[in-house]
């Protein structure tokens, strides 16, 4: 007879994480306002007048296709990481636009048929 594999998953525990909420929750607009303006990499914060004027701008939605590729530039996209088809999409628009040609711009021409002789 047969041993039988009997597999068992524990949960892990969630690990506590390092953020002070406490000091977050009392901080003041001014305290964010010159943490904010102190970060060089941060934006800058916007006033109201700004946001009146702003415009929602959604992406374009994505067409699913299938496209065969060769497997070692597959593996090799997914082994960058998550989101592998989004790089494979950003690879192919920045090689739309370097070889972006006025030509291109327009749809091809298609040849009109002659009618077959009678």
């Amino acid at each position: 007879m047969k041993r039988q594999r009997i597999v068992k998953y524990v949960p892990r525990r969630r690990e506590k994480g390092r953020t002070d909420w406490e000091r977050l929750r009392n901080q003041t607009d001014e305290d964010i306002a010159r943490a904010v303006a102190s970060d060089p990499d941060a934006a800058p914060i916007m006033d109201a007048a700004w946001w009146r004027e702003a415009t929602l701008v959604l992406p374009a939605t994505k067409v699913p296709v299938s496209v065969r590729l060769d497997r070692d530039v597959l593996e090799w996209f997914k082994r960058q990481g998550p989101r592998y088809q989004s790089r494979i999409n950003a690879v192919l628009r920045a090689f739309m636009k370097a070889n972006r040609t006025e030509r291109s711009s327009t749809p091809p021409r298609r040849k009109r048929r002659r009618p077959a002789a009678e």
